[in-house]
């Protein structure tokens, strides 16, 4: 079956709108029909060059959609046909010692992706292409492992819904689950993409008393504030650290978030803390990167942790954080700041490293 997608080709160059042939679904498989994904800045790594991803072959990118299922093959349990479902890059096994601990955000099962020696699930003229995590957003179908997917109520918007499959889930999750934040602690969130504003967002609806959004770009302000930071520092023009320790007092926060991918704002995440606060990175950094801060300018007894996608457990959190949309809690419509078709792809990207969008939302339908 052919399928039209946005293939990766070459490093800093942009994708390319092309046919794809897409295979049917093998055994735990199913077939999706994309509705609308997000664009997500891992996919900008990939692009940059940034990340630790085989290149050999193209790559259709894209990891945070949403669809209707198709069709589904032999010995998957509880999807079918009709269903609307998010996708997630967390892929879990359920048999590993992370998954049997319960910790399927960190599986090392891998088994949501085919192998190498089995027919790709995407081709082109019977070259292989890669499935970017499994999933493959980028593309108007997504073949995928029935654990790389999770059934929602089919009254939330589709377009919506993509989001939690990836930057909403990993930023509310590393607030409300990854950090160990109390109500009544501050928080300072490096970072107000969509990733930072999901953890102002989680942090907001996990009782801070205090939150404060960070960004070089001015223009973040408005939305940081909007969606539940009590706060705003531009650091394009004053020093964050500074800034954060005059907002509180000279105390520093209890949590401060990195959420960019980006070395200098961890260290000024470390070094903005309290005494015995945490530091969460959140963002992705390139693989050789280090991060390195002077061992006096931190605070007695802190902690520095990573949080990977959230510390999520998707099958149940995603139901969970959309219920927190239903109600009100967690915005979503607010962060869609931008729309478009697959063909927009290479807009969308532009639109991110501007700072423009807290999210662009692709739809297909």
């Amino acid at each position: 079956m052919e399928i039209e997608a946005a293939v990766f080709r070459k490093i800093l160059e942009p994708l390319s709108i092309e046919r794809v042939e897409i295979d049917k679904p093998s055994d735990r498989e199913v077939l999706v029909r994309t509705v609308a994904t997000g664009v997500c800045h891992s996919d900008l790594h990939v692009i940059d060059g940034l990340g630790r991803f085989q290149l050999d072959r193209p790559i259709v990118l894209g990891h945070e959609g949403a669809g209707i299922v198709e069709a589904v093959g032999s010995g998957v349990k509880g999807l079918k046909p009709g269903d609307h479902v998010v996708a997630c890059l967390s892929g879990f096994c359920g048999n590993c010692e992370e998954c049997l601990s319960g910790h399927p955000n960190l599986c090392t099962g891998a088994i949501v992706a085919r192998s190498d020696e089995a027919l790709p699930r995407l081709s082109q003229k019977g070259a292989p292409f890669r499935q970017f995590l499994g999933i493959s957003s980028y593309a108007e179908k997504m073949l995928l492992h029935e654990n790389s997917v999770v059934a929602i109520d089919p009254e939330i918007p589709l377009d919506r819904a993509a989001l939690v499959g990836c930057g909403v889930l990993t930023g509310v999750g590393a607030a409300l689950r990854s950090s160990g934040l109390q109500p009544g602690q501050t928080v300072a969130v490096f970072g107000c993409g969509g990733v930072g504003l999901s953890i102002v967002q989680g942090a907001r609806i996990g009782g801070a008393r205090r939150i404060i959004g960070v960004d070089k770009f001015a223009s973040k302000r408005e939305m940081a504030l909007r969606l539940g930071a009590s706060d705003f520092v531009d650091s394009s023009e004053e020093d964050p650290v500074k800034a954060v320790r005059a907002l509180t007092g000279g105390r520093g926060v209890d949590h401060a978030f990195e959420a960019i991918g980006d070395a200098k704002a961890c260290r000024q995440a470390i070094e903005s803390l309290a005494i015995r606060g945490t530091a969460t990175i959140v963002g992705v950094l390139p693989p050789e990167e280090k991060i390195e801060f002077p061992w006096m300018a931190i605070r007695p007894e802190c902690k520095v942790q990573t949080s990977r996608m959230g510390s999520n457990r998707f099958r149940t959190d995603i139901p969970l954080y959309l219920d927190f949309y239903r109600q009100g809690r967690l915005k979503l419509d607010e962060m869609v700041t931008k729309r478009g078709r697959l063909s927009d792809i290479n807009e969308a990207f532009r639109a991110m490293k501007a700072g423009e969008v807290a999210r662009t939302v692709l739809s297909f339908d």
